[in-house]
């Protein structure tokens, strides 16, 4: 037995910068991925997907396939196991009936899985997949979204359709600046680097599933609801991911593997294809959204209204709360928003980084930009003038508000200061110089996760916790956060992950993952240390002590909490050909204390990067005639690359949250929210024409006009 000690102050670890934890491992190629981990007796499942786009399934002809070398079986409506989508799951909405696959003979969309054919080896089970012969009842399909559909409706999805108060058409009568204008986003999607894989099988008569995803204890409720298991029959391990940006959740892929490791009784693995990943993972829905804003002449709303479009699967509903983004940045004494939806024969769109808030920003914080032209107010300050003290439509106080501090700082920097607010009068040679600014803002919530943190007869700690590193270093900030809350070295914790039997835990989702998860680290790790008499002994089982902080959480008195940021641009427009090209960036966040400065920073930085490729580069096109999309690779769908960005800055403003017990709120999206607006803004300023439609891709400037040209 080892001698207790947990020192007697904290050794300041959160706050300061640290390499992952887990970082050699992966540059070695000693971590392992989902689709890389070796299996006995391995078989390997490939999706078949359906060719048109509504219709039904007349036959799947199986025969000739099944005798093709190394096939085992070939699962589809006619002989898969039923499942069971009637319940709401663990994250309080009902599952996505996408991921119940071969259930009837319905095709809702292009790209329906319709059949798994399971071999010896990936290759033998591609080749007969590819020769699988489906045969459809066809029917016209409708995946066109407009701004004037007469079947959209109102969705509420995970906050309220329609929020409103005051007068809205009196109020905008009687201001002396209006702005109505429709702004759209384009179809996106996750792409990242790490395909979807999941691998099942049974071990003594319980499922275990080795995965790719976001949360393991989500997928395993779902998972044994689906397949009427018990819950302590299912195990999800996923300890190592690529890359999730939400899209990595209950997929296709892990229930067809179960249904084929159920028939066989052997380990199957499916990997998804990166084409097929732009059909079955979700992306970010097409918007439509229309801002209307009324000021008086110093600038100060009086009238607020955002109303937004998207589409949704025939099969199951999801809202892009584009809208919801109005509730808490800005207030006036008349405010409406309004999330509406329309059902096509598209795949069903998901949670994609800051959804609602990433394609809202754009249109919000371009129509403050048009707002403050016209009231000749500066941008900035056009935005500190409409600066809430409380809940714009709940009326709450804020945790803590520290926007302005943003913009304060964020200009000092920028060199806001000097900029000419007249737009087309700034060039270098060919280029047209032009700069923007946007605010930012995320919700920054806790939801309640339990851990286990064990004291070893050896002198370290163990932390046990159903987190997901999806690629943010959240395993790398619970070492710090441990290591505080224990008041021992960072080399004295190991923190393990990924595992659905350390118990229930917050998803890698909605900026909330470490802020949950590093609150019931703290509880436990703070207990665990009260309990360990300075100079005693750990017995050879350790100690261990499990905290949930359900109680805790649920007692939380009732605030609007959030993330803030101000995003800066300068672009540089090419006269000729319309090309923009992003200069530089900086944006300053209020991001609650910050746990590693170093993978924080990151994270900032990813987020304005994509915001780079939301506003001149990102657009899925989808194909009217057959319903499917145009150039589904990362060939045809563009991305911003290094060449794109040549100086992105991401540095905050100090933000602690006092209701915190670290003071976390979380970082993980504030970044992308309202990047996209200000290089659109900064277009603007370069040009002297908006750009209310992503992306601003060289064509469209063209068109446009402002360059000369």
């Amino acid at each position: 037995m080892t001698t207790a000690t947990t020192g007697a102050t904290t050794t300041g670890a959160v706050g300061t910068a640290h390499t992952r934890v887990e970082g050699r491992d992966k540059v070695t190629g000693a971590a392992r991925y989902a689709g890389e981990i070796p299996f006995a007796d391995l078989a390997h499942g490939w999706l078949v997907l359906s060719t048109v786009a509504r219709g039904r399934i007349l036959s799947v002809d199986t025969g000739p396939v099944l005798g093709m070398p190394g096939v085992l079986t070939v699962l589809h409506h006619g002989n898969a196991p039923r499942l069971d989508i009637d319940y709401v799951g663990m994250l309080g909405v009902p599952p996505d009936p996408t991921a119940a696959v071969f259930q009837n003979d319905r095709v809702p969309y292009a790209g329906w899985p319709v059949a798994l054919v399971v071999a010896e080896t990936s290759e033998q089970a591609r080749e007969a997949a590819e020769r699988l012969v489906v045969t459809y009842e066809q029917e016209p399909h409708d995946v066109t979204l407009s701004g004037d559909r007469p079947d959209a409706y109102a969705a509420d999805g995970h906050m309220p359709a329609v929020t409103e108060k005051g007068d809205l058409e009196a109020e905008l009568a009687a201001c002396s600046h209006v702005v109505d204008a429709e702004y759209t986003t384009p179809e996106e999607h996750h792409g990242m680097m790490e395909p979807h894989a999941a691998t099942a099988l049974w071990d003594g008569g319980r499922l275990e599933v080795v995965d790719s995803n976001q949360g393991t204890t989500w997928v395993a409720d779902e998972l044994a609801r689906m397949f009427s298991l018990d819950p302590s029959a299912v195990r999800v391990r996923s300890d190592h991911v690529g890359g999730g940006f939400g899209s990595k959740g209950v997929r296709v892929h892990q229930v067809s593997a179960v249904m084929a490791a159920t028939e066989l009784q052997r380990p199957v693995r499916v990997v998804l294809t990166r084409r097929q990943m732009f059909t079955l993972t979700g992306y970010r829905s097409p918007t439509v959204q229309r801002v209307r804003l009324g000021a008086g002449p110093d600038g100060r709303l009086r009238a607020l209204e955002h109303r937004s479009l998207n589409q949704t699967s025939t099969v199951w509903e999801f809202v892009e709360p584009s809208a919801g983004v109005a509730r808490s940045l800005y207030d006036a004494d008349a405010h409406r928003t309004e999330n509406k939806v329309v059902r096509l024969d598209v795949p069903s769109p998901a949670w994609m980084r800051a959804p609602g808030e990433a394609p809202g920003s754009f249109a919000l914080e371009c129509a403050l930009d048009e707002l403050a032209e016209k009231c000749g107010v500066d941008p900035v300050e056009l935005r500190l003038r409409n600066d809430p003290e409380r809940g714009p439509i709940s009326g709450l106080p804020f945790g803590s508000r520290n926007l302005a501090a943003c913009f304060r700082e964020g200009a000092r920097r920028f060199g806001w200061a000097g900029r000419d607010p007249r737009p087309g009068v700034r060039r270098d040679g060919r280029w047209l110089l032009g700069t923007g600014t946007a605010a930012a803002s995320f919700p920054a919530s806790a939801m309640p996760s339990t851990a286990a943190v064990t004291a070893e007869p050896d002198g370290t700690f163990t932390v046990r916790i159903s987190a997901a590193d999806i690629g943010t270093g959240a395993r790398t900030a619970l070492t710090l956060v441990a290591a505080d809350a224990l008041r021992v070295p960072t080399d004295r914790v190991r923190v393990h992950i990924g595992d659905s039997d350390f118990g229930p835990a917050m998803i890698a989702g909605g900026s909330a993952g470490t802020r949950s998860w590093a609150w019931a680290v703290t509880a436990a790790a703070e207990e665990l240390r009260e309990r360990l008499v300075p100079g005693g002994t750990v017995p050879p089982e350790g100690v261990t002590v499990r905290s949930d902080t359900t109680a805790a959480i649920a007692a939380l008195t009732q605030k609007e909490r959030l993330s803030y940021g101000a995003q800066f641009a300068e672009v540089a427009v090419d006269v000729t050909t319309g090309e923009v090209r992003v200069r530089r960036m900086l944006g300053i966040f209020a991001a609650g204390r910050i746990v590693n400065p170093l993978t924080a920073r990151g994270q900032l930085v990813g987020g304005m990067t994509w915001g780079i490729s939301m506003a001149l580069h990102e657009e899925a096109v989808r194909d009217r005639v057959f319903g499917g999309l145009y150039g589904a690779d990362l060939a045809g769908y563009h991305v911003a690359t290094h060449a794109d960005v040549p100086t992105v800055e991401a540095d905050w403003v100090d933000d602690p949250d006092p209701d915190d017990p670290v003071g976390i709120k979380g970082i993980g999206e504030v970044g992308i929210v309202g990047a996209a607006a200000a290089v659109a803004n900064a277009v603007w300023h370069a040009t002297g024409v908006r750009h209310r439609n992503l992306p601003i891709r060289p064509d469209r400037v063209l068109r446009a006009g402002g360059t000369g040209v």
